[in-house]
């Protein structure tokens, strides 16, 4: 995949104007960029996404961390021209609150809780889940290891 960029400074502001895809592969090209354009020292940068065909988390994850270092020096970012497809991942990231957009970005329903079937068993707990903050099974055979012997 390939992202083109274009840096057009004025006196206020830089827009920083993405074409093509923004993904892993890119986003060392958004960050050197957008660090460009935060290096001309202007108030605001307005990041341009209308001609961006893709979006993946990383390219979007890198406007995030981006737009927090601005506003902790005073300075702000603001995200112009995203596509459907680009709000709707920003929502279903919930990245919404971290970027300035021109526009609303949709709210998503939630997903509905899933609940047992009258008549079925419950898979195990989640308590019982290692990742979930319980403990993890022990093997045949084996005591648990807490530390030195």
């Amino acid at each position: 995949m390939s992202l083109n960029v274009a840096l057009v400074p004025g006196p206020d502001q830089v827009i920083v104007r993405f074409t093509g895809d923004a993904d892993l592969s890119t986003a060392p090209v958004i960050t050197e960029a957008l660090g460009r354009a935060a290096a001309l020292g202007t108030r605001q940068v307005v990041v341009d996404v209308a001609t961006t065909k893709f979006w993946d988390v990383s390219g979007l994850h890198a406007l995030v961390v981006f737009t927090a270092e601005l506003l902790a020096e005073g300075r702000s970012c603001r995200v112009v021209g995203a596509l459907a497809d680009t709000r709707r991942l920003i929502g279903l990231a919930s990245l919404g609150e971290h970027l300035a957009l021109d526009g609303p970005v949709p709210v998503l329903p939630r997903r509905p809780v899933a609940r047992p079937r009258p008549g079925s068993t419950p898979r195990s707990s989640p308590s019982a889940h290692p990742a979930r903050g319980g403990q993890a099974p022990v093997a045949a055979g084996r005591r648990p290891f807490h530390g030195r012997s």
